[in-house]
């Protein structure tokens, strides 16, 4: 009797956790959506793919309405936040039409549409000089 109430609780707890899950993604699709956001590749944990999708929003929304975006004022403010908030050393490549091939820090790698821009940002090691 004690093995099946084990087996119960281990179940129970397996279909929570499957629950949470997909309560979580909803939120994160409901928050792509507010922000007009479309992650076309990603090695980036949550939170970090967040922080950038919310700091290029902002700036976005901060540049004049009547003018193009200016590619490089977003790719310099993405990499500035990143560098000062998680240490450096973080690249962004920003536009509507690129290509590219990086060498990524694990964990350190996104890339993403915000309305009609694409955003690249990624993190590479830094060795110290001896």
């Amino acid at each position: 009797m004690e093995g099946a109430e084990e087996e119960l609780e281990r179940r129970s707890k397996f279909l929570n956790s499957l629950i949470e899950r997909k309560k979580k993604t909803v939120e994160q699709k409901q928050q792509h959506d507010r922000l007009n956001v479309r992650v076309r590749a990603s090695d980036m944990p949550l939170s970090l793919q967040n922080h950038a999708f919310d700091t290029a929003r902002n700036i976005l929304e901060s540049m004049p309405t009547s003018s193009k975006i200016d590619s490089k004022r977003l790719a310099l403010s993405l990499k500035k936040e990143f560098d000062s908030t998680y240490g450096p050393a973080w690249h962004c490549i920003v536009g509507t039409s690129f290509g590219s091939y990086v060498t990524h820090s694990l964990g350190g790698f996104l890339y993403f549409s915000i309305d009609k821009v694409y955003v690249l940002l990624f993190k590479t090691a830094v060795e110290p000089l001896d």
